[in-house]
C-alpha cells in the first residue's frame, strides 16, 4: 500500500469517494435532506478544486495495486477550521472505505499525518469528530488525543456537536 499526495487531476476521483464515504459513514444517522444539502455544498466538484489548490491543505490517498481505499485531509495555518496557535494543524478528514475499515488503513493514514506534521516542525495536531461517532472517537483516543473543547458543525439544517480533540506530536 502507498499513501500519495493528490493533485488536481484526482479531483473528480477525490468528490466520488468524499461522497460514498461520507455516506458510507453518517447516511444512516441522518435524513435523506440534511445529507443531500450537505454533500451538495461540501463536497462539491467547485469547493474540493478550491480546497485541493489551497497552499495550506493537503490531500492524500491509501492506495493498493491502484485501487482507493481511503483519503486524508489536512489544514494547516489559515486553512484549519479553527483559528488556533501557529504550532498547530487540523487531520479535517480521514475516510476509508467500509468494505476496508478493518484493515488499519486509518491508522497508516492517521501515521502519515503525524509524520507530516513532524516534518513541518509542528508541536499539536488537531481535530474535530461527531459526539455520537464513538468508533472514531476510541480510535483518537487510542492514539492518544484529549478532548479540549466542542464545535457547531452543520449537517443540512442540522446543528451537531463535534468534540475537539487534539494531541502532542513530538
Amino acid at each position: 500500500m502507498k499513501i500519495r499526495k493528490l493533485n488536481i487531476d484526482d479531483l473528480e476521483t477525490l468528490r466520488d469517494l468524499s461522497i460514498q464515504t461520507f455516506k458510507e459513514t453518517f447516511s444512516e444517522v441522518n435524513t435523506e435532506e440534511d445529507m443531500q444539502k450537505y454533500l451538495h455544498e461540501n463536497l462539491s466538484i467547485e469547493k474540493l478544486k478550491s480546497e485541493l489548490e489551497n497552499p495550506n491543505s493537503e490531500f492524500y490517498f491509501a492506495e493498493n495495486n491502484d485501487e482507493i481505499l481511503g483519503y486524508l485531509k489536512l489544514n494547516f495555518k489559515d486553512a484549519q477550521t479553527e483559528k488556533l496557535e501557529e504550532n498547530y494543524f487540523e487531520i479535517e478528514r480521514i475516510y476509508v472505505l467500509k468494505i476496508f475499515l478493518d484493515q488499519k488503513i486509518g491508522q497508516i493514514l492517521f501515521d502519515k499525518a503525524i509524520e507530516i506534521g513532524r516534518e513541518k516542525n509542528l508541536e499539536y495536531v488537531w481535530l474535530g469528530v461527531w459526539e455520537e461517532n464513538h468508533r472514531a472517537i476510541r480510535f483518537y483516543e487510542k492514539n492518544g488525543f484529549e478532548i479540549f473543547g466542542k464545535h457547531d458543525f452543520t449537517l443540512g439544517e442540522d446543528v451537531q456537536t463535534d468534540l475537539l480533540m487534539k494531541r502532542f506530536i513530538n
